[in-house]
């Protein structure tokens, strides 16, 4: 039977690919830059590790609930605006400088996806190592001003890719609903079917018929009235609560 909701596929994501650098980035620069008896590295390393691993959690749950997707996706996002106050707050305490977006240096860092505009699978294919590769002049930079620069960069586009993906993920709750109703829709459309079925084929000598409307074992019942007077057909057991009815 097919899936009712499509779910994972997060590998292929450019918003868990790149929370998946900003991860890498992050771990390597605290393990260089970050005195390892300090708070912050743990809490740096935490806030990078919860933007990757929401984003996969959201769309492995997206299977069976809308809104545990949702608040996952958001996790991730207030994860990666945490972790882009820390490295923030890094530059500030050690009088380094911040990168103007406009900035020559912040331009080459956002120029490298767009060298894959006009064919995104090229980008998206890449392995994890490949896509390291050509951010590899940023974030193995000898200066932490640098990496802590780029990671920024990364960090604003990844906000970006998920800010759009939670309003694709609201508008399709509004107009879709979530997986109760969606699965409530499916049931109901099952059911018809199974109805018309019912309707169409004769009931094998012998059997006797589930009702289609509840499932409830039907009875044989005649017809007292009306033009089907002194007619046999199948009556759900639960009358008068169902009239489900079949021909015989």
């Amino acid at each position: 039977m097919k899936k009712l909701r499509p779910s994972g596929g997060y590998r292929n994501a450019a918003s868990f690919q790149t929370a998946t650098l900003i991860y890498d980035a992050t771990y390597r620069f605290c393990e260089e830059f970050v005195d390892a008896r300090s708070r912050t590295l743990d809490q740096m390393i935490q806030a990078a590790r919860s933007g990757r691993q929401n984003i996969a959690e959201g769309s492995r749950a997206a299977a069976t609930s809308s809104q545990t997707e949702l608040r996952l996706v958001n996790v991730a996002r207030s994860s990666l605006e945490e972790l882009l106050l820390d490295y923030e707050d890094y530059l500030r305490h050690r009088r380094l400088g911040l990168w103007p977006l406009s900035s020559a240096e912040a331009r080459a860092v956002r120029e490298v996806p767009r060298r894959f505009k006009e064919d995104q699978s090229a980008l998206t294919e890449l392995t994890d190592q490949q896509r390291w590769t050509l951010y590899a002049p940023w974030l193995e930079h000898e200066r932490a001003e640098v990496r802590a620069n780029a990671v920024i960069c990364l960090i604003h586009q990844a906000n970006y890719l998920l800010d759009r993906q939670i309003a694709a993920l609201e508008a399709a709750f509004v107009e879709e609903g979530g997986y109760s109703e969606q699965l409530a829709a499916a049931r109901l459309v099952e059911r018809e079917r199974q109805r018309s079925e019912a309707g169409r084929q004769p009931t094998p000598a012998g059997a006797i018929p589930s009702c289609p409307k509840c499932g409830r074992p039907m009875v044989l019942r005649t017809a007292k009235a009306g033009k089907n007077a002194g007619q046999q057909f199948w009556g759900c057991t639960g009358y008068p609560e169902c009239g489900g009815v079949v021909r015989v």
